[in-house]
């Protein structure tokens, strides 16, 4: 591809005032509307005193900034260009969105958790977000350091990345039908243990979850199956107590504790089960590529240095793989780790072996979650003060799980596209705006690729026919 004319022969000029640059927000916030965002925000979020007015439209205007792309509160400025302010009301300056953040405290952050829960369990029953939560669910937890620079980021600290930044702790949802939303999320010290604060989150996120339709009714008939999937930062008597109360099953990393590797020693030797996976995957200890291990189980009783109430009960999924190099056993480590990696999973999953270790590999789902928030509005914590970066974080959450229904609306390949390709297909499409008897139009591009999915996200987002076949062709 190239220039149909030399340089010297186009000219540039800003002068159009019909044009809109992400078209797409127009179905997005219709479905933001049609779930209650704006009623939500009205009622649980009760902040007061100078730029705290209008906090409904305020909050609106930031998850549309969000969906569009915008990583920091300067980039809320791509809300004010061409026509937006005749398709969109409503819309703010960056200054003033910058000093509406700045006025949240912790408990507001709270109320706006509970507006972002809401609003999740809203779009699940609109839309086609969860297909299959009253069956199989899986809740993950996992954190993240997002790194910071300067010195004026309150909270900012080293933590066990060795990276100066804030700790984002992140609960995702998903199905096996599903790609996963996220129904809990929290802003942490730099410095902070990963697990901390876990046990809260655990817990509102199967609350969340609930509501989302992936309720497991303690146990009782007609429940779903939830398992909560976390690493072996997060393996402890808390989280896994956490799940347990709500009624969701557990499946967490277990570190090598001399308790575990006693159990792993004693497996029998004809024990083990020799698979083959068809998608290799990295080892999280060496980085290797592994495709060939063995799996087997062993009964185990896990935290029983606590009081004996506390003991947990499950069954401990072992693999193992081959060492390529066994000279390079770490110093300290016996007999029993010569020939072969470890790498055990403490669950209570009621699913056959081989099932419940595949399964609690798909928790890698939710790096995939990490990654697009990092590409997107968690690029960067945008201002100087905690809480409202903490806000930030929760309604970049609130962006993200809009743009994964309106995704699901679109359905084909868009229930399941990462938000970068939901945002480049369907949210940044320029538009020309015109009026025709009384009618506002847009004018999308003749021969966008994915205009049938636009149409199907406009239909189910709205509940209204404004789209009048193919566009014309001139």
């Amino acid at each position: 591809m190239q220039l149909s004319h030399s340089p010297a022969r186009v000219s540039v000029v800003f002068d159009e005032a019909n044009l809109v640059s992400c078209a797409g927000l127009a179905p997005v916030l219709a479905l933001a509307q049609r779930v209650g965002l704006d009623d939500l925000v009205a009622e649980h979020l009760s902040l007061t005193g100078p730029g705290a007015a209008n906090a409904p439209i305020k909050v609106s205007a930031l998850v549309a900034g969000m969906v569009a792309g915008a990583d920091s509160i300067d980039d809320m400025d791509l809300l004010r260009h061409g026509a937006m302010d005749r398709v969109f009301a409503g819309v703010r300056a960056p200054s003033t969105l910058g000093t509406f953040l700045r006025r949240f405290t912790f408990g507001h952050v709270r109320q706006l958790d509970a507006v972002a829960a809401r609003t999740l369990a809203a779009l699940a029953t609109t839309t086609p977000l969860l297909p299959g939560a009253g069956q199989v669910a899986y809740v993950d937890i996992d954190d993240t350091v997002r790194s910071t620079h300067g010195y004026a980021k309150q909270g900012a600290g080293y933590g066990y990345s060795g990276v100066k930044g804030l700790n984002v702790l992140l609960a995702t949802l998903s199905t096996p039908l599903a790609a996963p939303v996220v129904v809990a999320s929290r802003l942490r010290k730099g410095a902070t243990n990963s697990a901390r604060g876990a046990k809260r989150l655990v817990a509102d996120a199967l609350k969340t979850a609930k509501l989302a339709g992936a309720d497991p009714k303690n146990g009782r008939p007609g429940g779903s199956l939830v398992i909560v999937r976390a690493d072996s930062a997060f393996y402890g008597y808390d989280v896994v107590a956490a799940a347990r109360r709500a009624g969701a099953r557990f499946s967490v990393t277990a570190r090598m504790t001399p308790t575990v590797k006693t159990a792993i020693a004693s497996i029998a030797g004809d024990a083990w089960t020799a698979i083959h996976y068809p998608d290799a995957f990295v080892d999280q200890d060496t980085g290797e590529l592994v495709s060939d291990a063995e799996v087997a189980e062993v009964a185990f009783t896990a935290f029983t240095g606590r009081r004996k109430a506390e003991h947990v009960t499950g069954r401990l999924i072992v693999r193992r793989v081959r060492r390529l190099n066994p000279a390079a056993v770490p110093e300290g480590q016996g007999e029993l780790f010569a020939a072969h990696r470890f790498h055990a999973v403490f669950t209570d999953s009621p699913a056959p072996m081989l099932d419940a270790e595949a399964a609690h590999r798909a928790h890698a789902v939710v790096e995939q979650v990490i990654a697009d928030l990092k590409n997107g509005p968690l690029a960067h914590l945008p201002s100087g003060k905690f809480n409202a970066n903490a806000a930030w974080v929760v309604l970049a959450a609130i962006a993200f799980n809009l743009t994964r229904a309106a995704g699901a609306l679109a359905g084909g390949p868009h229930a399941k596209a990462s938000t970068a390709t939901i945002r480049a297909r369907l949210i940044t499409v320029p538009a020309r705006v015109s009026r025709s008897a009384r009618r506002q139009e847009l004018h999308l591009p003749i021969s966008w690729t994915w205009r049938d999915a636009w149409h199907q996200l406009w239909r189910h987002a709205t509940n209204a026919t404004g789209l009048h076949g193919p566009p014309r062709t001139v």
